[in-house]
């Protein structure tokens, strides 16, 4: 008989052979630390409070064993009545963990569907018309089926509630507090979240059973293996800045994280226009366009994917080589997760930030909360003493001043006959007819231009559809 110290990592957790000939067949070897911690308490019934980075495995520590459960429980599913839920807070969270259930059931009969919102729901309910053992959703649209009576939760055995943190960020808790009313008291549940806000605990607590806590990682940790560096930039150069990094054919696959909506839609604009392979993903693009924009990522058919913050917990590919971070955040937890979207799986990735002066508080926030000292590179032509230089406040009256010189520029956009982000156009665009049929400039070849009047404009281009290296502002 085969003794314990003969068996893989995986058999010494106890999963079953259709487990693990899925595991094989990916690749994969050697369970993450959160997957050892998890697993056994899942199967072994308990109520989960887990407290993990993304990147760490921890949709395959809730995935396996609840395959397990099920499929040593199995039964033919019947229509609209799915045995266990998984809850996530965006549409490309859902798509991965329903992926991930699929890869590794794929030599079980268990089957499974995800559902979301901003797309026809009749896909949808014809999968769940023809019975489920698991679904994958977010809150929203689930809600609707259930009112619709497409879907009933009452046969619930297992709850996931995957990325509670985000959830609670967006505004869901209302959605999961009426779910919470259709399942069953009885159930498992499994609780996992990047950090721990005082909304998630109280809801933990109300929710959990007696819960095996799982915490691999502290609340606030950069992802190991990705180098972090920072150049200090006025905001007037921030696009140059970007197209000066970009020249190097190392930044091969590229995150590039802003805070607003109409940034990414005017980046993406000004990157295409330069024969730079660019898409954007936030919540004002179609499910379609947002698939579409990550599939040519992933199939590197893009060398630039631009997003929001609302993307960057759902977004699972490999081989990301940098992170840049356009816009810097105010809140910590948004850096940590940007970053972990490389180095993932064991590789090595590079996080750049470009930082103004009026950023640079939060830049010492987040250092002082991951304890880490971010690498200042000022070999660069567009590297800014002034912002370099600049005083550091508490994080909220930082984010008060930004926000109001945000304000003052909008209102100076609208007196200008501009018209802000105001009709006209798609609302990605300032002002004008809406019209960006112009093709840009060429690059200049130095980046120290000379031209008096375009140093005196915005790198994002008050004037439509052009592009200069501005002379670097010091």
């Amino acid at each position: 008989m085969e003794s314990n110290s003969e068996k893989s990592p995986f058999e010494k957790l106890l999963l079953i052979g259709p487990i693990l000939k899925a595991l094989s067949a990916t690749g994969y070897k050697t369970p993450t630390p959160i997957q050892k911690e998890a697993i056994p308490f899942i199967l072994n019934n308990q109520d989960i409070l887990g407290i993990a980075q993304t990147g760490t495995g921890k949709t395959a520590a809730f995935c396996l064993p609840i395959i397990q459960k099920l499929y040593q429980t199995a039964f033919k599913p019947r229509p609209g009545l799915p045995r266990a839920l998984v809850l996530a807070p965006t549409r490309e969270l859902a798509l991965q963990i329903q992926k991930n259930f699929e890869t590794y059931s794929q030599f079980t009969k268990l089957t499974s569907a995800v559902v979301f919102g901003g797309v026809s729901q009749v896909p949808q309910v014809e999968a769940l018309g023809r019975g489920v053992d698991l679904l994958v959703a977010t809150t929203g649209r689930l809600l609707d089926l259930v009112q619709q009576r497409k879907v009933d939760l009452k046969n619930i055995e297992i709850l996931v509630l995957d990325e509670a943190d985000r959830m609670l960020d967006m505004g869901f808790f209302p959605h999961i507090h009426a779910i919470l009313e259709m399942v069953p008291k009885k159930r498992q549940t499994l609780f996992f979240s990047a950090t721990m806000p005082k909304e998630c605990n109280v809801l933990a607590q109300r929710i959990l059973k007696d819960p095996a806590h799982v915490e691999v990682t502290p609340e606030i940790k950069t992802a190991e293996k990705v180098e972090q560096s920072v150049i200090y930039v006025t905001k007037e150069n921030k696009l140059n800045l970007l197209f000066n990094l970009l020249e190097n054919p190392e930044l091969s696959k590229v995150i590039l994280f802003v805070e607003m909506k109409h940034v990414a839609n005017r980046i993406t604009e000004k990157l295409v226009a330069q024969k730079i392979p660019t898409g954007a993903i936030h919540s004002d693009k179609s499910q379609g366009a947002r698939q579409k924009a990550l599939e040519d990522f992933q199939n590197n058919k893009l060398r630039v994917l631009v997003a929001t913050d609302i993307a960057s917990r759902g977004i699972d590919v490999d081989g990301i080589t940098h992170v840049i971070n356009f816009d810097l955040s105010h809140l910590v937890e948004n850096y940590v997760h940007r970053i972990g979207r490389t180095a993932r799986a064991g590789s090595v990735g590079q996080a750049i930030t470009l930082c103004t002066g009026e950023e640079k508080s939060f830049l010492f926030a987040i250092e002082k909360e991951t304890r880490q000292t971010i690498k200042v590179i000022k070999d660069n032509p567009y590297f800014s003493e002034e912002a370099f230089n600049a005083p550091v406040y508490g994080v909220g009256k930082a984010k008060a001043m930004l926000e109001a010189k945000r304000e003052a520029n909008r209102n100076s956009n609208r007196g200008g006959g501009g018209g802000g982000r105001r009709g006209g156009g798609n609302g990605a665009r300032r002002g004008g007819s809406g019209n960006n049929a112009s093709s840009p400039r060429k690059l200049a070849t130095s980046p120290a231009s000379k031209s008096s009047d375009q140093s005196k404009k915005s790198s994002f281009g008050k004037k439509r559809g052009s592009f200069s290296r501005n002379k670097p502002k010091k």
